[in-house]
């Protein structure tokens, strides 16, 4: 999402200096911040379910899964980066959004197929990162009680009412316009993701240097001793929703010279293999430390106890992440969905009516109503959807499953074949095709893994018990 500035709004002798050859505000970004942008969007909350699934795949599939979706993204985000102008990857016209390069190449219903998947997806996250912060701030408390109590002690908590004050905050942060926009949200984010992924890992080591014995094998669980034979399938779909689920991400807007696509594609490459790296240390060290017992989120599972203070403020910087990220996933929708109410419904005063309100100490706030009432809305419902589905795993297992088949592979080949005009039935559009196909069958059954984990979540679930 962008915004649009006049060319009145700079000095006259600053017109061609501030903006780009096609009107827009001028592009700043190299690879180099391209490639920090992919990282920090990218290493969040997926990375701490990988210990868990890698123990369901083993040190043979996990692994492999891992590398197999990296050289997916990699390729895929190549296509798209050549797909950022249109017709011509060097000379044609720029492509603002994701929904606008579908438009240029595809055209007809599969954009309304690409909006959909894209704010699914969005809505999805919002869901998911409301589950993943209320557990994070449930696990600081009970780090606390493990260290004051003991580890036999079970120290039960429920999440609704820490779900409830992550919506509370969100209620807030939502009536702030272009909160996604704020400078310093980024850097936040990327301290914060950054830092507790990072003593996940560095807990991980330090456990597997300690020594002691953990099961771990070639397989990963195995079948009539840590599961049955059918929770061994659902759990190793589930895991690959998990891994689909982490490697989520979006490009950045990269300056014009030398050409955006070179300049994405050498991005997309520091980027993804830089957090490749990271991703299988998390994976391989969080199995290595807990072996096939490896909890589904391994800063709030609770197999780390010790130092209490660092699990905490692990926790906290998740939680601090979340709240800044929810915003990041949920401003679009916002801006989508009153965008379409405000040009369907002008005349309306409920919808476009702005009203000035004096607030002390901030100055002038123009409310509109209908803002207020569909964005505080729309964070009740995602925290009321939670709240029924509090389960980390099995949600961000159907996030990844939903969206890593449309969002990362199908639309980027299609498009990839409309602008090289590609002849149907050719060597490169069958092999194109096909990797296309067996990604769609990879997402199904990641999604039916973990719509299964769902339901036997469901029928297992304690209201106000803590949720791992």
């Amino acid at each position: 999402m962008s915004i649009e500035r006049s060319s009145g709004e700079y000095e006259n002798g600053d017109i061609q200096k501030n903006l780009d050859d096609d009107g827009r505000p001028k592009r700043t970004g190299t690879w180099v911040t391209a490639s920090a942008h992919i990282i920090t969007a990218v290493i969040g909350s997926g990375v701490l379910s990988l210990a868990w699934a890698i123990a369901q795949l083993g040190w043979v599939a996990g692994p492999a899964v891992l590398m197999a979706f990296s050289f997916i993204t990699y390729f895929t985000s190549t296509l798209l980066a050549d797909c950022y102008r249109a017709p011509d990857p060097v000379h044609g016209k720029r492509n603002y959004t994701y929904m606008d390069v579908v438009r240029a190449y595809l055209g007809g219903r599969k954009v309304q197929l690409c909006g959909l998947a894209q704010y699914a997806n969005l809505v999805g996250i919002t869901v998911g990162y409301t589950i993943t912060a209320s557990i994070s701030m449930v696990a600081v408390k009970r780090s606390n009680c493990f260290h004051k109590h003991g580890h036999h002690v079970k120290c039960q908590t429920s999440n609704y009412s820490f779900m409830a004050i992550f919506a509370a905050i969100q209620l807030v942060l939502s009536q702030i316009p272009n909160f996604d926009k704020l400078s310093w949200l980024s850097i936040v984010a990327a301290i914060m993701s950054f830092a507790y992924s990072s003593i996940g890992l560095g807990l991980s080591i330090a456990k597997v240097a300690g020594g002691g014995h953990v099961r771990t094998t070639l397989t990963g669980v195995t079948v009539g001793v840590d599961v049955s034979g059918s929770e061994k399938v659902w759990r190793t779909f589930q895991a690959i929703g998990d891994i689909a689920f982490a490697y989520a991400y979006s490009t950045d807007t990269v300056k014009s010279s030398p050409p955006e696509n070179k300049s994405m594609k050498r991005a997309t490459s520091v980027g993804v293999s830089t957090t490749t790296l990271f991703y299988v240390l998390c994976g391989v060290f969080g199995y290595a430390a807990f072996g096939n017992d490896a909890p589904g989120n391994f800063l709030t599972g609770f197999g780390f106890y010790e130092p209490f203070w660092l699990i905490d403020f692990a926790n906290v910087c998740i939680a601090i992440h979340l709240i800044g990220a929810y915003q990041v996933f949920a401003q679009p929708l916002f801006g989508f969905v009153e965008g379409w109410c405000s040009r369907n419904w002008s005349d309306n005063k409920f919808i476009t009516g702005e009203h000035a309100v004096d607030i002390p100490l901030y100055g002038i706030y123009y409310v509109n109503f209908f803002r207020l009432v569909w964005r505080t809305s729309y964070v009740i419902v995602t925290a009321v959807v939670a709240m029924i589905f509090p389960f980390f795993n099995d949600f961000l297992g159907l996030i990844g499953a939903g969206s890593f088949w449309p969002l990362t592979v199908y639309f980027p080949i299609e498009m990839h074949i409309a602008q090289t005009k590609i002849p149907k039935y050719s060597f490169r559009w069958i092999w194109l095709k096909i990797l296309s196909w067996v990604c769609l069958v990879v997402s199904l059954v990641a999604a039916a893994g973990s719509v299964q984990g769902l339901i036997q979540s469901l029928k297992t679930y304690k209201p106000f018990q803590t949720q791992e």
